[in-house]
């Protein structure tokens, strides 16, 4: 039977005998679960869902067709009764389990403990409807003893939890069949809309929407450096002025977004200073040399506790910033984590931790770093979870005894090694001593050559006991600023009324900045501030958001697509309590009051789509239900209103706008003509353009290239004119063909070509022109096969094609000087996943004295990295690629030749039970 994995091990076997069918989610748990379990048990899995609500009408059983619900996939006059299909590609999966049930006399439904898990496993119940007496197993971690205690304790299935799930299915359907049909017609189509997606698309949105109204504001200080004498330790550090006669400098906080001061209690006007670049160097000027002394020092003691354990979403912010994962590639990787048995369940709202667990770690941490580096009681960390949906424990690596990082490091793949060293390190730490340390606060005065009396300020911190940083410390993000836990800044021993000698002053400009871009840790997290979404689906929204084109990565950073606008802009006017931040976070607490037991699935989904009590005032529910709001809405929906964001006026006052089209977006303003008479000029508008980067000059420069392009002038052979034009995926050039004769079936294509990075549509020449039309270019033929290998220039980048096999060339240039002989040595290379988009080097460095090949530093998936064309070496933390030196480039690919390529472990093959002859699948509705 394919899949299914028979137990080997006997310490697990019942005494009556009986055989037991136990059903997980994947392959990997089954596998690794069987070897657990004793030789009556025979492990399979359903490989996820088996059945869900029609994804199409060619899902919906043809009883069902003519049923006015059935475009839902829920009768939703008939109390919500979902219409569940079992999905084309698990009918064999289904029919395999039932061949296996006829030979069991117990059935463990092992899927995951939280609410999908219980969906799962219900779902298999109903399809699978087994004769023999059904069992739920559930574990959190996939170790052998959890696997035979949770055999040997199961439970009943929770209906709470089923209803739950189920509840948010059939929901989540009628938000989105419902409201996206009014996206098609009024927006664009093949639009969603999400009972989460949409309002997380919100929070990005309006984070763009606040830069682009962003004002900045300019400020300056000065900066000096102090020198206590040649008795201090260290004898200089740094200070900044403050305060000047009394009254205190501004600093960025000081300004609003309008970049104006912020007003103070009621209005009243700030008490603060604004330098200017003059004042600045005046008081700069006025201080060379000058004698300071310290007015006061202010020591306080320092301590810092350890984090709490991870939890899915915290897991998911700190992957994000320390190893620059996803958030989908973090779940990804803890899946194989814990279907293998090195971590526990992955999706969990706790951060408590068993006693076993801290037990391990406390073991751990005393044997690494020694007893004065542990708490002396035991840590739990509780928090006031909202509505969590499970006691999970923390995530953390399971078993009774942690392995150790090292002792796992030959077993896992990369980013799964990156990402149990993270846990475990978290984990360690949390059973850690407190950091301790000191804190300084200084302030020197003096008087400058014009009389003004200045204060300036220096601050310090000390650690004098490392405690849990020893072991982890947290990263910071990079785009929000702060202070890592472990920064230290030393300031020599002062007192009060010292004398100070202000050795070098600088004035020192400053500009206010906007709020950072979200990336997609942060947006995380202010999502669970708000309460929106659950933990285990943020990864999903993430991913659907960028899959739907509603916002694009630039970097780290999640920037909103004008397409994204639009929709959210529609949603805010007529559907706003559908992407209200506070009834979405409500919205969950009742669904989560149904798998509490709470609240009655039927009666509050009748509710919330027909109206009815349910939900806090003003809610969905209280105000007619979802049905009549979007009925009631549709026809007042001005669709030009919807698809028009109004940007600035230009220089002549004319506002210029963002339509959305059918097509995608285009600039648009209204100009007027020489006989008085007003029309609207367009402009295309590139795609990786972020709209705050969107100003008056870029739009002047977009409405001064013609739709129709820049003429460059006639091709000598064809005569025909070659244009220059700015398109949705950059800007390329095109011939303009003569129209074809009336009747003809086919006409031509143009020839077209991007524009190299290198390039612009105001420097482009004819010349440049002909040679990028004449890509493709016949580099030659492969000598062996016959096949034709040409050079193209693609949305990605240049490459290499012979047949259907496709080769990166990592410059432009390439295309047209590449020779045969140089193709062939790629096609000769193994292949690399993926094509990137060529780039050039970070840095150029000089021969590699081992392989004698010059030296590059590239960006890559990972971070920056070194390569002489043959081995790759990333960069450390402490490398930057500014301050890279030769010796140190070629240390690290040397480093990296000693350790030998990486081999990856092979899984072992999956023991397949004896064949069964099939049942035949039955035709379900």
């Amino acid at each position: 039977m394919a899949g299914s994995t028979r137990a080997r091990k006997t310490n697990g076997g019942s005494a009556s005998g009986n055989r037991r069918l136990v059903i997980v989610e994947s392959p990997a748990k089954a596998r690794k679960i069987a070897s657990y379990l004793g030789s009556d048990f025979v492990v399979e899995s359903s490989k996820g869902h088996i059945r869900d609500l029609p994804r199409g009408a060619a899902d919906v059983p043809a009883k069902y067709k003519g049923m006015p619900w059935a475009r839902l996939g829920v009768d939703v006059d008939h109390g919500f009764e979902p219409l569940y299909v079992v999905t084309p590609d698990k009918r064999s999966t289904v029919s395999e389990l039932k061949e296996l049930l006829k030979d069991v006399d117990e059935l463990y439904l092992a899927t995951d403990g939280d609410r999908e898990g219980e969906a799962i496993a219900w779902h298999l119940l109903d399809t699978l409807k087994p004769k023999v007496p059904v069992r739920r197993m559930v574990f959190h971690e996939i170790t052998e003893p959890a696997i035979l205690a949770a055999a040997a304790n199961p439970r009943d299935l929770d209906q709470d939890l089923v209803d739950a799930q189920e509840t948010r299915r059939i929901l989540d359907r009628l938000y989105g069949y419902e409201v996206s049909p009014v996206l098609w017609k009024k927006v664009m189509p093949k639009l969603s809309a999400g009972r989460v997606q949409s309002v997380a698309t919100r929070i990005v949105v309006e984070r763009e929407r606040e830069r682009m109204k962003f004002v900045t504001a300019s400020y300056w200080d000065v900066s000096a450096t102090m020198d206590a004498g040649e008795d201090a330790a260290p004898r200089t550090f740094g200070a900044r002025l403050i305060a000047v006669d009394g009254t205190r400098l501004a600093t960025g906080r000081d300004f609003g977004s309008d970049g104006r001061l912020k007003a103070g209690p009621k209005g009243t006007p700030t008490d603060v200073r604004v330098l200017d670049e003059a004042q600045a160097r005046a008081i700069a000027d006025g201080l060379v040399n000058a004698s300071m002394t310290v007015s006061s020092v202010e020591e306080k003691p320092y301590t810092r506790k350890p984090y709490a354990p991870f939890m899915t979403s915290t897991l998911q912010q700190e992957a994000g910033r320390k190893l620059r994962f996803s958030a989908d590639r973090t779940m990804r990787t803890a899946q194989k984590l814990y279907e293998n048995g090195y971590i526990t369940y992955m999706r969990t709202d706790s951060t408590t931790l068993s006693e076993t667990a801290i037990a391990a770690a406390r073991a751990q941490a005393t044997e690494l770093y020694g007893s004065q580096f542990v708490s002396k009681e035991p840590r739990q960390y509780t928090r006031k979870v909202k509505n969590a949906q499970e006691a999970h424990e923390a995530i953390r690596p399971a078993g009774e005894v942690f392995r150790t990082p090292g002792q796992v490091a030959r077993e896992l793949e990369s980013d799964e090694f990156k990402l149990y060293e993270l846990i475990w390190q978290r984990t360690i730490a949390s059973q850690m001593a407190d950091a301790r340390g000191n804190t300084t606060s200084v302030r020197i005065s003096g008087t400058t050559a014009g009389g003004e009396d200045v204060t300036f300020a220096a601050s310090g911190r000390t650690i004098t006991f490392a405690g849990f940083l020893k072991a982890y410390v947290e990263t910071v993000d990079s785009e929000a600023g702060g202070e890592s836990d472990d920064a230290e800044s030393r300031l020599p021993q002062l007192v009060k009324d010292q004398a100070l000698l202000a050795a070098e002053l600088s004035a020192d400009g400053h500009s206010t900045s906007p709020p950072p871009r979200f990336t997609e840790a942060s947006l995380i997290k202010t999502m669970e501030e708000l309460g929106i979404g659950r933990p285990s689906t943020y990864a999903s929204i993430i991913s659907t958001v960028q899959d739907r084109g509603y916002v694009w990565k630039k970097g780290s950073a999640l920037v909103p697509s004008w397409v994204a606008f639009a929709v959210v802009g529609l949603l805010e006017q007529h559907f706003g309590r559908l992407v209200d931040y506070d009834f979405t976070a409500a919205l969950e607490d009742e669904l989560d009051g149904i798998a509490a037991g709470r609240q009655e699935r039927t009666t509050w989904l009748s509710g919330f789509y027909f109206g009815g009590n349910v939900g806090p005032e003003s809610s969905v529910g209280r105000s007619g239900g979802l049905k009549k709001l979007v009925g009631s809405s549709v026809e007042a929906i001005d669709a030009r209103e919807v698809n028009s964001i109004p940007l600035f006026p230009d220089v002549e006052g004319r506002t210029v706008y963002v339509r959305v089209g059918r097509y995608g977006p285009y600039l648009e303003r209204e100009v007027e003509g020489e006989d008085g008479t007003t029309s609207a000029q367009r402009a295309n508008l590139p795609d990786d353009l972020p709209p705050d980067e969107l100003n008056r000059e870029i739009a002047d420069k977009l409405f001064a290239t013609p739709q129709e392009g820049r003429s460059l002038g006639n091709d000598p052979v064809t005569g025909h004119e070659i244009v220059a034009k700015e398109g949705r995926f950059g800007p390329y050039v095109t011939e303009v063909l003569p129209e074809a004769p009336e009747g003809t079936k086919k006409a031509p294509k143009p020839r077209t070509g991007s524009l190299f990075k290198s390039m612009s549509l105001d420097t482009v020449t004819l010349d440049d022109a002909l040679r990028l039309l004449s890509l493709p270019r016949v580099v030659g033929k492969d000598p062996e096969t016959g096949a034709e290998i040409t050079a193209q220039n693609g949305r990605y980048g240049p490459y290499l094609k012979k047949g259907t096999d496709s080769r990166s060339l990592t410059s432009e240039d390439q295309l047209f000087t590449v020779t045969l002989d140089e193709a062939l040595k790629i096609y000769a290379e193994p292949k690399k996943r993926g094509r990137a988009a060529a780039a050039p080097p970070l840095k150029e460095l000089g021969a590699d004295p081992v392989s004698g090949k010059p030296m590059v530093v590239k960006e890559g998936r990972f971070g920056p990295y070194v390569t002489d064309g043959e081995v790759n070496a990333s960069l450390r933390k402490s490398d930057s690629v500014e301050g890279l030196s030769d010796e140190r480039a070629a240390e690290l690919l040397a480093e990296k030749r000693a350790k030998g390529p990486t081999t990856k472990k092979k899984a072992p093959a999956a023991k397949k039970a004896p064949a069964r002859k099939k049942a035949p699948a039955k035709s379900k509705s």
